[in-house]
């Protein structure tokens, strides 16, 4: 398995403030619609999916990272920033309770009655 290297930003402005720049210099929050933005999520999606399914490492990471850009384009085109939409996700799940289902974790108010098990 290849090693990922990393680069790492300057304090001044984190990853997002970098992206939210990029993307704004190519037009790609006001010039683009939310509509397109998912058709590239779901593209990005793709391309992780296939790098999970051929255990490509760099593959999965890109596809991550992709995604990320584009959630973080498609929460500016709302006016939010995604680090609140994380914030706000994280506050919800924090003390989440659940448990893990083939190999899948389902929070608690969505597990169904033990009774009902056969």
């Amino acid at each position: 398995m290849a090693l990922l290297r990393l680069c790492f930003v300057s304090r001044e402005m984190n990853q997002f403030e970098h992206i939210r720049r990029w993307a704004s210099q190519r037009d790609l929050i006001e010039g683009s619609t939310p509509a397109n933005q998912l058709c590239k999520l779901i593209e990005e999606i793709g391309e992780l999916a296939e790098g999970i399914s051929k255990k490509r490492i760099e593959a999965v990471a890109d596809g991550i990272g992709d995604a990320a850009v584009v959630l973080t384009i498609l929460a500016a085109q709302h006016g939010m920033e995604i680090e609140q939409c994380i914030d706000l996700t994280w506050q919800q799940i924090r003390w989440r309770r659940g448990r893990m289902v083939d190999g899948v974790f389902v929070k608690e108010a969505d597990l169904p009655d033990a009774s009902q098990w056969p």
